[in-house]
């Protein structure tokens, strides 16, 4: 178990599995610096219940305030354990380990374990500059360029950062975000609607339309809220999100 530079116990190695905070960052010098896009959560946001503790699961030892147990993900605020999470995808130069035949199997990716979509989806990914503008974040802005399109293939969708530590592999991967949390927010469907719930992130989940103004307040966290179609999903420091179905060709 490692100390994050805000002073958090957490068992990965890159970034705080609590704040998000890079590891070999250092904390701010002065009160009134402004923190980490990852590190605090919005103030109009509806904090959950202190969590954490010792893992009724596994026994590991957590941060008070946890969600969800470093080592094994068991779920402090339901009881339950969250969706199975993807092992991560081996180098794409090392080999397959052979059978017993010595014969090599051809690599397989991780799977998702939630149903297949019988319809194809996407995700519309943009790096929004005026989600960016409202957000006052401390991070460069990237160039929004085009959209990046994610094709959507079960109907539960995991929204996060990549942790090799933790082998979390989101579905939707905003890990050059730095306001996104590892486990964010998650997508689910029937085949039809959309609904998304944010997972305990520390700068909330929002969902506002496709005029009007940025929307204010996050939805709260393990609520699932649902999307239409001209519904856009922000998180993050300058992340939005839509979902709409597929073109020809995007699947």
């Amino acid at each position: 178990m490692s100390t994050c530079p805000a002073g958090h116990q957490t068992s990965a190695t890159d970034y705080c599995d609590v704040c998000g905070l890079a590891m070999g960052d250092a904390p701010a010098a002065a009160s009134d610096a402004a923190p980490p896009a990852d590190a605090t959560p919005a103030a109009d946001a509806s904090p959950p219940a202190p969590a954490g503790g010792t893992c009724p699961n596994c026994s590991a030892t957590n941060p008070a305030n946890a969600l969800f147990c470093e080592a094994c993900g068991y779920d402090f605020t339901t009881g339950s354990m969250p969706r199975p999470l993807t092992p991560p995808a081996p180098p794409a130069d090392a080999p397959a380990a052979p059978d017993a035949q010595g014969a090599r199997p051809a690599a397989v990716p991780p799977a998702n374990p939630s149903p297949a979509l019988t319809e194809p989806w996407v995700a519309e990914v943009w790096i929004d500059p005026d989600w960016y503008a409202d957000q006052e974040s401390t991070d460069p802005l990237p160039s929004p360029g085009l959209p990046k399109v994610v094709a959507l293939h079960h109907t539960s969708i995991l929204i996060g950062r990549v942790s090799h530590s933790r082998n979390i592999t989101p579905d939707i991967d905003l890990s050059s975000d730095n306001g996104i949390s590892r486990r964010h927010a998650q997508l689910t469907t029937d085949g039809t609607r959309w609904w998304v719930e944010d997972l305990g992130s520390s700068n909330g989940t929002y969902v506002g339309g496709s005029v009007g103004a940025l929307p204010t307040a996050p939805i709260p966290p393990g609520q699932k809220q649902e999307i239409s179609e001209d519904d856009r999903i922000y998180l993050g420091a300058w992340t939005r999100i839509v979902v709409r179905p597929a073109a020809p060709g995007e699947a």
